[in-house]
């Protein structure tokens, strides 16, 4: 069993790397921190630069310019000593008609694990027990990504480096990946690295967020930052919209009209007391038959992050 490490210090440090295909910046000066025992996620639209990134962080590329390290020592490329200590999944691989044992039993012997309860081991570690002796080709999707995940981590790593690992998988496999994924942080102390480009969903699982675009760093923040940072409106309608719309105007309140006919505040004094737009409407004899203060969606909030940065190169 992985034991727990403290979070206060870093498993993986990238600082001001770049890299350069070319004429091509992929990576372009970035610098992020992950502390030991979380889940850091990795999020931008394809071609970003996550995966270059990730292949970096594994000794696949070497920086144009910068460092790297990774608990506590400097990535070279082709020094993969560091390899004992790390697992990485991109896609769940597996020979289809051997059982789950027999598939971990040849990722023991690839990565020259002498000991062979590593496998029961490992198994247990995700759940696996009962479908040890099943077919990998008859696992569901989400078992499928488990073994994937085992396979990743039969050497007990410290740090376990996921490339979009929850993509073509159905509702109930994500939720499966997700809860495993929090108990291998919460309860083995593994550093998990997860890029995705899906915000919805690693927001229920990463306790820090980077938000990559064209290569650069565009924010980094704890999740609890990020749902204070999404912005809120006031959805309002009525019987009588045009009464309404006189009444906001005369009070000097700015509106939009949707596309389904509601109308919508953003101003903080609509959105922080909306009592008091309520109180005026119905003092006016115009009460509103919806009321509602709502916040964006995660979605939404990426893509207006990276809205800002479209003028970078």
């Amino acid at each position: 069993m992985a034991i727990a490490i403290k979070r206060t210090s870093a498993a993986i440090q990238i600082a001001g790397v770049s890299k350069s295909f070319g004429e091509f910046h992929a990576v372009n000066n970035l610098s992020l921190e992950v502390k030991s025992g979380e889940i850091f996620g990795f999020l931008g639209l394809n071609g970003a630069g996550k995966t270059t990134t990730i292949k970096m962080l594994l000794s696949l590329l070497k920086p144009s310019s910068g460092n790297i390290y990774m608990l506590g020592s400097k990535i070279e490329l082709g020094n993969h000593k560091l390899w004992n200590k790390v697992g990485y999944m991109e896609e769940a691989t597996y020979y289809p008609g051997l059982t789950v044992m027999e598939n971990l039993d040849i990722s023991r012997r690839m990565q020259r694990i002498p000991d062979r309860r590593s496998i029961d081991q490992v198994i247990h570690k995700l759940g696996l027990e009962a479908y040890k002796n099943k077919k990998a080709k008859n696992l569901s999707l989400g078992n499928k990504q488990r073994l994937g995940l085992a396979k990743a981590m039969i050497h007990n790593p410290e740090v376990l480096i996921l490339d979009e690992p929850i993509n073509g998988l159905d509702p109930a496999g994500i939720v499966e990946i997700r809860g495993l994924l929090l108990n291998l942080s919460q309860n083995f102390g593994v550093t998990i690295f997860i890029s995705s480009h899906l915000l919805e969903e690693l927001a229920k699982l990463v306790d820090q967020i980077g938000i990559i675009h064209k290569g650069q760093l565009v924010q980094e923040m704890d999740m609890d930052r990020l749902h204070h940072s999404l912005k809120k409106s006031l959805i309002l309608n009525g019987r009588n919209k045009s009464a309404i719309k006189s009444i906001l105007s005369e009070h000097r309140y700015e509106y939009e009209e949707t596309a389904d006919g509601c109308l919508t505040l953003t101003e903080d004094r609509a959105v922080g007391q909306p009592d008091k737009l309520a109180e005026l409407l119905v003092c006016a004899n115009q009460p509103p038959t919806r009321l509602q203060v709502v916040a964006e969606d995660l979605e939404a909030y990426f893509l207006r992050t990276i809205q800002t940065t479209r003028g970078m190169h």
